[in-house]
């Protein structure tokens, strides 16, 4: 594996890096025709469009012949040692328990094959029947406990309810028992907003958007103070939440919180999702300090705009002090996944619902 080059250091230190990229996508092509049935998925997400670019995602998200080995090449270019994966907003998410079920039965066993093929590669997080809860807590212990998946992932709304509401917390109670990694995505719902939706902005701005609201009701619900256990990875450096610290301080009108939203805020963890925007992340450093970020690609969104190679290099020509490029890239990412875990030599068998 080639790493990236880090000046003045020799060869053999630099081969014992491994950048762990905690925010990659994967979509087995047969979860696909299941996409077509689920209500969740946004009509300007690339599962329900038929563009040139769509069709492109979908294809270095799959195991289509010689994507996975594809991907596996570009990960050697980039000093990548491994892909923590989720399907992002296309999560199995629906209104019918049945499907909502089926769904992401289908998607965590594809996953468990892949990470059980790769596994020096590829970890993944499991993913939930939302909104049904019961059968999440089922399913979440599955992925868990018997396919070796290394933590939860979860949108920031399911069906335009904040997962930060109360009927979600039997998810919080549980993972927080357990002492899992949690990572939220957006919707690509533009945050429900038509000052967003109709203006065409609802990925370029809205998931921004959309992390920065489920860290504010994190903070409202004072979730991370009442499930300290659970470890919370934000996408795209928090949206806006690295500018708003002092204001949130100094404005919010929340005397129910247990602590002031920064702190609340600085014990989140954030990706480095920044399509090369060096002073984003420079911000997000000095808002959270660099043991708060870690490495995330959003793997494939950016290959549009430049290589997977380049979205860690931006890290390293960012200005910031070695040490905490280092930190970022190296050092976080491994204390917050149980990585020892295996997948099971074959997947499970489970009864359909």
């Amino acid at each position: 594996m080639h790493e990236l080059p880090w000046p003045g250091e020799s060869e053999e230190k630099q081969s014992r890096r491994m950048i762990i990229d905690v925010h990659t996508h994967y979509l087995p092509t047969s979860y696909l025709p299941m996409l077509k049935t689920l209500t969740a998925i946004s009509s300007t997400g690339p599962a329900a469009s038929s563009t040139p670019d769509a069709r492109r995602m979908l294809a270095a998200m799959s195991d289509e012949p010689g994507m996975i080995d594809q991907r596996i090449d570009m990960m050697d270019d980039a000093g990548v040692g491994r892909q923590i994966l989720s399907p992002g907003s296309m999560a199995p998410y629906a209104t019918e328990s049945r499907l909502a079920v089926e769904a992401a039965q289908m998607l965590n066993d594809s996953y468990c094959e892949l990470t059980r093929s790769h596994p020096n590669r590829f970890s993944a997080l499991v993913s939930l029947p939302l909104p049904h809860i019961d059968a999440s807590l089922e399913e979440m212990r599955r992925g868990l406990d018997e396919l070796g998946m290394v933590g939860v992932a979860l949108s920031c709304s399911v069906f335009d309810r904040s997962t930060a509401e109360s009927e979600f917390e039997p998810l919080y109670a549980e993972m927080n028992a357990r002492g899992t990694t949690l990572v939220f995505h957006p919707s690509q719902n533009g945050i429900c907003s038509p000052f967003i939706n109709d203006y065409g902005f609802t990925t370029a701005a809205g998931a921004s958007l959309e992390d920065t609201a489920i860290v504010l009701h994190l903070i409202k619900r004072n979730i991370p103070a009442r499930f300290p256990n659970i470890k919370i990875i934000i996408p795209h450096l928090g949206g806006l939440i690295p500018m708003q610290l002092a204001r949130l301080d100094g404005q919010a009108r929340t005397p129910d919180l247990l602590s002031p939203p920064s702190a609340t805020a600085r014990g989140l963890y954030y990706d480095t999702v920044g399509w090369g925007s060096q002073a984003a992340l420079r911000c997000a450093c000095e808002a959270f300090g660099a043991d708060h970020l870690v490495p995330g690609s959003d793997f494939p969104a950016l290959l549009a705009v430049e290589s997977y190679q380049r979205t860690f290099e931006y890290i390293k020509e960012s200005r910031l002090p070695d040490p905490e490029i280092e930190q970022i890239l190296y050092r976080n990412a491994p204390a917050l996944f149980d990585l020892d875990k295996t997948p099971p030599q074959t997947v499970p068998q489970h009864p359909r619902s």
